[in-house]
Parts: structure tokens; sequence; C-alpha cells
């Protein structure tokens, strides 16, 4: 169906581009992949800025979906969404789900954009004059959260976008076009100002990924899919048939230049800051961070001092933080000092990765089969781990994205893996998951567990022994046989099943469902365990939160001993997972 352009910047454009660069940034994934050899040789700059998008994607359909089932009565008002709604839906979710340097930069791009389109005063900024300013603003913004930029990368494409956005005159589409235009005339110039891209005849991967990401704005105000440059154009067909020569002999050549005290090209401080190689930082850490400015600044001196690459976007208190070490451990130690790090992940240059083995060691082979879940606290994710799942963290409010779960499938290197979503709004994004997975030759089962105390059922019949169709047969049975439940606070007035609730109101759902409506955690803990007993069971999981009373478990372990004989309880630490409490009977 052809898209129908948009005049100005609203909260629809906001979600028509988003999902215009996720659909380019998915055709020209691989080819930006094939080309990364700058900071790190990794590949992965293509599926960094995809995932990237996709939460933000993710972010902005959500608030159209609140908004469209909202009542006005203790929700969210019903109807569109406005433009600040959108664009700061789409700021956060870039944030959060931020992946290596160019998606950090990207989303501090998108970021800049939308503190532009959203910033009160009499001249709203939805015009084109309005996209130049955000363009501009978006530019700058991202190149003050590089600690050392680069000529080169992306930071030049975004600020020659920006230069020509504001010297462009018209609508909305006129800005779009000269921005992208501008894009590619730098980007056909990385070449010149890298030597790295100069040796492997390549253009930025960064810079090529924002380029098709402003083609999707483009599209969004005039309808019209703009073609790459004839220099870009060239530049990608080359990389494409290069990927495995060129680019292979640059990387095993940065490697060799790298010297004993690993600074590389160009000094080895860049945007992006890094090196191109073996002799650079081992470690990859990126992690979000809730702390207050001045605790930023002092940890963009500390982390600067332990390495290179250090990208800290962000603001209002949450910030995603980049940086490429060889003490990963005192890199998290530091976020710790400014405040509470989570999501983090540590990746090791080198482990296991095609583009840095340099073929001194084969591949590791695939293992038969592998268990996926969605963990909802760091409590359960150790559980899943020990008992050999691979696992993706969820935050309370910030649901992982398919592309996340695709990416857990592929690091589990199994022929098979059985997914477990464990949350039963996950089912669409797991299922999405699954396809695409399956489309790599990974064979999937989905079992629709919605609630981790299910996908712990399902975890301890999974024997990877037997055939898959058994397996997957009997986790599905072990799943469907437990029922859950959950005691949490509710955050606004709403209808229940159970009747009104306030907020600040204990809630006790079973099964998805309100049953139980109180005041006090322990009580509501136990009259839900009661009505799931009264059914009978044979055994309850109990599962506790960080903000869980003290002795509720030794409660609800008590009144299972005296009501309920021949029945066991086993209690985990759930850690920051959300619910106060989750149940499980089986």
């Amino acid at each position: 169906m052809a898209q129908v352009p948009q005049t100005f910047f609203d909260a629809l454009a906001v979600r028509t581009w988003c999902g215009l660069a996720l659909t380019a940034l998915g055709r020209a994934r691989e080819e930006i992949d094939a080309i990364n050899v700058y900071p790190v040789a990794d590949g992965d700059t293509g599926t960094n800025l995809y995932l990237t998008v996709e939460s933000a994607a993710t972010a902005v359909e959500a608030v159209f979906a609140g908004h469209e089932a909202g009542s006005g009565a203790g929700s969210v008002p019903a109807g569109k969404p406005s433009l600040a709604d959108a664009a700061r839906a789409m700021a956060h979710g870039a944030l959060i789900g931020a992946r290596g340097n160019s998606g950090t930069i990207l989303a501090q791009l998108l970021r800049g954009m939308a503190q532009v389109l959203t910033a009160e005063g009499e001249t709203p900024h939805t015009d084109g004059d309005g996209l130049g300013l955000a363009l501009r603003h978006a530019a700058d913004s991202a190149r003050q959260a590089v600690a050392h930029p680069v000529e080169g990368t992306v930071l030049s494409v975004a600020s020659a976008a920006a230069d020509a956005a504001e010297g462009a005159e018209g609508d909305c589409g006129t800005v779009a076009r000269a921005a992208y235009r501008g894009a590619c005339v730098a980007l056909a110039a990385t070449p010149g100002q890298l030597a790295v891209l100069e040796r492997a005849g390549v253009v930025d991967a960064g810079g090529r990924g924002l380029v098709a990401v402003l083609a999707a704005l483009v599209e969004t105000f005039t309808g019209e899919v703009p073609e790459l440059s004839g220099a870009v154009s060239a530049a990608a067909a080359a990389a494409a048939a290069a990927a495995h020569g060129r680019v292979e002999a640059a990387r095993a050549a940065d490697r060799a230049d790298d010297g004993p005290d690993g600074e590389g090209l160009e000094g080895g401080e860049g945007l992006e800051g890094g090196e191109g190689g073996g002799g650079g930082p081992a470690f990859e850490v990126i992690y979000l961070l809730e702390a207050e400015d001045t605790a930023v600044a002092r940890l963009r001196q500390r982390l600067d001092a332990l390495g290179d690459s250090l990208v800290v976007v962000g603001g209002d208190g949450l910030w995603n933080v980049h940086v490429h070490v060889d003490d990963a451990g005192a890199a998290v130690e530091a976020g710790v000092e400014a405040g509470r790090p989570y999501r983090i992940r540590i990746t090791h240059f080198g482990a296991d990765d095609a583009h840095t083995r340099g073929g001194e060691r084969p591949p590791r082979e695939r293992v038969q089969r592998a268990v996926v879940a969605v963990v909802p606290g760091e409590g359960l994710a150790g559980l899943y781990t020990e008992a050999g799942a691979t696992t993706v963290l969820a935050r309370p409010g910030e649901p992982p994205a398919s592309g996340e779960l695709v990416e857990a499938v592929r690091r589990a290197h199994a022929r098979e893996v059985v997914l477990l979503p464990n949350d039963a709004d996950l089912r669409h994004t797991a299922a999405a998951a699954a396809e695409q997975a399956r489309t790599e030759g990974i064979r999937v089962a989905l079992i629709p567990t919605r609630s981790a105390v299910q996908g712990i059922a399902a975890l301890a019949v999974h024997e990877p022994d037997r055939r898959f169709d058994e397996d997957v047969v009997s986790m599905t049975s072990a799943a469907g046989a437990t029922r859950y439940a959950e005691v949490t606070v509710a955050e606004r007035q709403s209808w229940t099943m159970a009747g009104i609730c306030q907020a600040g109101d204990v809630l006790g759902l079973i099964d998805g469902d309100v049953a139980v409506i109180g005041s006090d955690v322990t009580t509501a803990a136990e009259t839900v365990l009661n009505r799931m007993l009264a059914a009978g069971g044979e055994l309850v999981t109990l599962v506790l939160g960080d903000e869980a009373p003290e002795g509720v478990a030794e409660r609800l372990e008590a009144r299972v001993r005296e009501a309920y004989l021949a029945v066991d309880t086993v209690v985990y630490r759930g850690g920051r997972q959300g619910a106060l409490v989750l149940i499980g009977v089986e």
C-alpha cells in the first residue's frame, strides 16, 4: 500500500517515520554489518541500529495503543496522542534499546530532535523550519555526547545533514530532501577522512545507517523513496562484493597496525573512539543508568580514563552508557558509584566472533537444543541461567523487542530452541522472533508461558536428550498445568473484575485477572494463595521481589503447612521484578 505523505511533524509522522526507518534498516542491515570496520570490526552496526530503532518504534506504537484503548477515566485520554507524547516515546524507546556505538549515538540524535519538537513556545516546531532546527540540535547534542569525536563517522554525516537542512527553505519534505542529500555527500566523503575506511574501500557503517533513517524521513513527508547517490551506491555495491575480501583484509591490517599501547589508527581515540582490532580494549560495556547530572559528569571523567569509545546519552535522570575497556568490572563499578546501573551488557571482543577470529579458531559447534526465556528480574535470571537457559531480562515497563529475542536465540547457538516469553503481552513479539529465527535455519518452538512461574515449571521437565517434539509437549503440559498469580500495587484508579481500585491499592491477580483488592500485601497474597489452592495443587512456587515486605514468604509457607497437607513450597528471590510476589501452583 502506498504511503500517504505527512504535511507537518505530528504524532502520526513520528509513527510513520519510525516504521519506515525500521523497514529501511531491515533491508540494509546485512550490507551495513558487512562494511563495519570502525571503530571495532565486529560486523554488527546494522543489527545494532535496527534493534535501536525497533525499540523506538515499539515505544511509539505503545503510546498509540494506549490512546486508542483509553477511556479517559483514570487512564490515558482516548484518541490520538500529541506530538510530544510520540516524540518522547520515540526518544525514550531508542535510549533504553540502544545497542553499540552507532545505536547509542542514533538514540541521542532522536532525543535531540525530540527536544526541539516538544519544546513549548509561541511557534510550534512542526514545519520545515522546525525540522531544520531539530536536525541541528540532534547533530550538536550527539557530538557533545561523544568523548572524543572523529570526522568520517556518523557524527560527520549528521552534521552535514543538519547544515543542508538549515540552508533549505520550504516544507518538511523539502527540508528532509536537503538533509538526505547532504548526508549522502558526507557519507561518500568518509573514506577520505578515515584511513581504515579507505583501505577497506567502504563508507562508514554508522553513517550509512543514518542515511537509511533520513531516507525514511523523506518518504514520510513526500511518499517517495530516494535513491542513494552514485558515489554512495557504488561504495555500497563494492562493500557487498568485498564483504569477505577487502574488509577482512582491512580488519587484519588494523590488528597488525595496532601498537603495544593500543593506540592504533588516528591515535586510537575516536568517536566511536576506538580501534579496529585486537590491540584495543577487550570489552564493550553498555548499561542503563539512573543518576543525577552531577554524578554523570564525574562518571564521564572516570570512564574516559578507563577506556575509549565513550558515549553517554540521555538526561532527566536516565542515561545510556557505552564504553570500550579492558576492565569491565571497573566500568560497572563506576556506574554503581554514580547511580543505579541495570540492563548491563558486557561483550568480549573476539569471543566466538567470525570477524575478530581472523581465521585462527574454527567457530564453535552448535549445541543440539537450548531454552531461551524472558525473565522479569535479576534473581530469576540467575535461576534460569543455572538451569541452562539463555535469558533476556525484562525490566518493569520495558518489555524486550523481537530483535532482542532473536539475538538471544542466536546467542544460544543451538539447532533447536524452546522459547519461553513468560508474559501474555509478549506473545506476538515472541512469535515474530520465532519466525525470524526459523528463516535463519533454527528450529524454534514457542511455548505460550504467561508468567515466569510457568516458565520455571516448563524448565523443570526439560530434557534436551529426548526428541524435540516430545520435549516441547512435556514442557507445554507442565506450563499449562501451572496456575499463576501476582501481587502488585495499583498505579492509578481503574475498573477491574473485582471492582474499582485506587492508586496505591494492593492487587492480587490470578491468571491475569484482578481477583483481590486490599491494603496489605501479606493479607492479599494469602487470600490469593487460598483461592488458588482451593482447586487443588501439589507444589507452590513463590518468587519475591525486592520490595516485598519482610515475613511474607514465612507467612505463606506457614499457611500452606497448616491448611494444605502434602503440598510443598519453594521460595525464590526475584530481584527488581515489578511484582511484589509471584505465585505458581502446580
